[in-house]
């Protein structure tokens, strides 16, 4: 091969260790597993090449990546289906002859290639998703619990996070699907997957949490043993595990649950649990007998990012509390309303927790743990609604500033409170409900003595309301225009209610804060150099002061560039530098920002988030725990596990010698030297008849013309480089190596 065509192979892999896009992962399957289990997880999704590490918030989880796999392309299949066949022929005829460890070698190769070609897909229904990496996880039996959050770390940044939970109850898990294939308009069959008649139904016992990925119209059924007076709780993660799926329109995963009986009868169906897409079935059984449940995609869409978890059993589970919250160091002790919680027990809030929202379980004299439910707390005086409190007349009274806990207990119901307020007075009215998992769709208005309405408002949006879709709450700041009494009116904006219809309605003056998140959650800086993230600010009750940015006790080589928020401004660019050479690890950052309040500092840490986005239009900022940063060297490159021969230089035919033969000035001599007229002389000399000279001379006359080549300098660089990959990641031979990068130099 020219040097030319070996500088064009370098320079080509050097551009693609240099390409920098942002790790990404785009499901977890499965997204989940039960305390004291080891078991295999796949992540899906692109920019992963150089995966190396696995990051999960809290204790008690470990994992590590056991394979990846990158996006083969058409002429890497090629090259790995040749050596498939050239390894099963050497087999066959070499089975008798070849020694044990060799063909354990051989056959450990075809296993590897064989899975590696089983995945391909040549043309993905979503390519983010088509890099795939297994990861082999362990969890430990007192490991707490819940939610997580997972990462994937390579050479060159740190992934997005991910949902990951860990359950109690035994676990069933379907086969992994293949990644799904784009489909073609008319032919959308051609793509549906494929699944054999016995791996449509699943039989389950209770409790049991079943993980799977839905298809494109397909339907997952679990069939299961009930007895008479059990009751069933039926509850599925989907959106919580991917959020939003930006080109899944509407928006995400839509799971839909049936259950029916043992003749197939329909007993009870959800296609969401009040307003979360996810849905839970409540389900106390009439009689002992069979049951089966099914879970599909509203849509019947389907893809290997369309992951779910569902539990079924005598679970714990809360649908409301009441209150909503409470005061900082005194809150009452919330009534708990739900299924099997007739010895379950809330977990107490920690002596120091603070103003703000915390998050309650309720776990059973069997351990078993209940799902998350949010709990408010504030520093501000509280209350109890009173009924009957409908009309003017009968209006709740109250003195300013107050937090009301209350319901609107039965449709159609509204709840007025009324205060006395004095002339320019501001008043703000902000209800707490859907951001407390309340069902209420929140409207207040604000009307004098003579009811004339002074303020109203349905819905108000929330930077910091996470993976809501519905800024279901509302909000009003207004001026009071006299003296007098005034009241606040608040309802359902359809006209719902009942026992969980609950809310926190604050009424006060303006108490001007702010909230911080930034984007995105994880950073890369290269060596020596700076990179900036998003800076939101979410100001509170008409707060207009500047807010200064920085890093919070940052590790030793980071900084921050000075950073000041105008009073107008709610979004800043904070530049990051480091003076780092390079870091092993992910290193956690802290951004904080400060500001005068009154006559007080205030410091407010900022929360790391993703920008996600719903149905091709709204936009969330959805919470993660940490800010990743790792810093990371360009030109490093991680050696490879085999390395891949060089093919010999090539032998000019401007210096070969007479008849032909290679001889002479130039020859190559030594051990192995090229010499004599007609020979290749030395310890290896190739003499007499062998001897390469006259017509059989193997080098080319000086006066013979070159052919075209065949291929371009680029196409040899790129073959060169598919082979190198191939090679050190375990599938190709040396010898099919070496002969595929002979091809090359030949450029035949």
């Amino acid at each position: 091969m020219s040097n030319p065509v070996w500088l064009a192979f370098w320079l080509a892999m050097a551009v693609a260790a240099q390409a920098q896009v942002r790790p990404y992962i785009g499901f977890a399957y499965p997204a989940g597993g039960q305390q004291g289990a080891s078991f295999h997880i796949r992540l899906g999704g692109q920019g992963l090449d150089g995966v190396h590490a696995v990051l999960v918030t809290g204790s008690g989880v470990t994992a590590k990546v056991t394979e990846y796999y990158r996006r083969l392309n058409n002429q890497e299949m090629q090259l790995l289906n040749e050596q498939l066949r050239v390894l099963r022929q050497e087999t066959m005829s070499n089975s008798e002859a070849a020694s044990p460890m060799s063909l354990e070698n051989t056959t450990m190769m075809m296993e590897k290639i064989e899975r590696r070609t089983f995945e391909f897909v040549q043309t993905p229904a979503c390519a983010s998703l088509a890099s795939l990496v297994m990861v082999e996880v362990t969890i430990a039996p007192e490991a707490v619990p819940g939610e997580r959050e997972m990462r994937l770390a390579t050479l060159r940044g740190v992934s997005n996070p991910l949902a990951f939970h860990v359950g109690q109850a035994p676990e069933r898990t379907r086969k992994p699907m293949l990644t799904a294939s784009l489909q073609v308009l008319g032919k959308e069959a051609q793509a549906l997957r494929k699944r054999l008649p016995g791996e449509v139904e699943d039989t389950i016992p209770l409790p049991c949490t079943v993980n799977g990925q839905i298809a494109s119209g397909e339907v997952n059924r679990y069939r299961f043993q009930a007895r008479q007076g059990q009751r069933l709780v039926i509850t599925t993660l989907g959106r919580r595990l991917v959020p939003f799926i930006a080109d899944a329109v509407p928006g995400w995963f839509q799971p839909v649950l049936a259950l029916y009986d043992a003749n197939g009868k329909e007993v009870a169906y959800d296609d969401d649990y009040r307003f979360n897409p996810d849905p839970t079935i409540f389900y106390e059984v009439p009689k002992d007998g069979e049951y089966v449940f099914a879970i599909r995609d509203s849509l019947y869409r389907g893809r290997e990012d369309f992951v779910y978890r569902i539990t079924v059993g005598e679970l714990p589970f809360i649908t409301s509390l009441f209150p909503l919250g409470g005061p900082v160091g005194a809150p009452a002790r919330p009534r708990m309303e739900g299924w099997n919680l007739q010895d379950a027990e809330l977990t107490p809030l920690a002596a120091d927790a603070g103003p703000g929202v915390h998050w309650l379980a309720a776990t059973t004299s069997k351990g078993l743990a209940s799902n998350r439910v949010p709990f408010a707390l504030d520093e501000l005086p509280e209350c109890f609604e009173q009924e009957p409190n409908d009309t003017p007349a009968s209006a709740q009274k109250v003195t300013l500033p107050i937090i009301i806990n209350g319901r609107i207990d039965r449709p159609g119901d509204w709840d007025l409170f009324q205060f006395v307020g004095k002339s320019n007075d501001t008043l703000v009215a902000e209800v707490q409900a859907r951001r407390l998992d309340s069902p209420l769709d929140s409207v207040i208005k604000l009307t004098d003595a003579a009811g004339n309405l002074l303020a109203f408002n349905d819905d108000y949006e929330d930077l910091g309301a996470g993976v809501n879709t519905h800024h279901a709450d509302s909000y009003f700041i207004a001026r009071l225009p006299a003296d007098g009494p005034y009241y606040v009116h608040i309802g359902d904006t359809a006209q719902q209610g009942g026992p969980e219809y609950g809310y926190r309605l604050r009424l006060s003056a303006p108490r001007p804060d702010f909230e911080l998140r930034v984007v995105p959650s994880s950073l890369s800086l290269r060596v020596k150099s700076s990179a900036a993230l998003t800076v939101y600010a979410m100001r509170k009750d008409g707060f207009n002061g500047p807010i200064k940015l920085g890093l919070k006790e940052p590790p030793a080589g980071f900084s921050a560039s000075p950073l000041t928020l105008s009073g107008t401004q709610t979004v800043g660019r904070l530049t990051i530098k480091t003076s780092l050479v390079a870091a092993q690890d992910p290193v956690t950052l802290s951004i904080f920002g400060s500001a005068k309040i009154g006559d007080q500092e205030a410091a407010r840490q900022a929360v790391p988030a993703e920008d996600r986005m719903q149905a091709f239009l709204w936009r969330h900022l959805v919470p993660a725990k940490d800010l990743k940063v790792l810093v990371f060297d360009p030109a490093y490159q991680p050696p490879p596990k085999r390395l891949a021969p060089i093919p010999p230089p090539p032998l000019a035919a401007t210096n070969a010698a007479d008849h032909g033969a290679v001889a002479g000035t130039n020859a190559i001599a030594g051990t192995n030297a090229i010499a004599g007229t007609n020979a290749i002389a030395g310890t290896n000399a190739i003499a007499g008849t062998n001897g390469i000279a006259g017509t059989n001379a193997a080098a080319a006359s000086s006066t013979s013309a070159p052919g075209k080549p065949k291929f371009t300098k680029q196409q040899i660089a790129g073959r060169l480089r598919e082979l190198k990959l191939l090679f050190e990641e375990g599938m190709l031979t040396e010898e099919f190596y070496s002969e595929k990068a002979a091809e090359c130099e030949t450029g035949q």
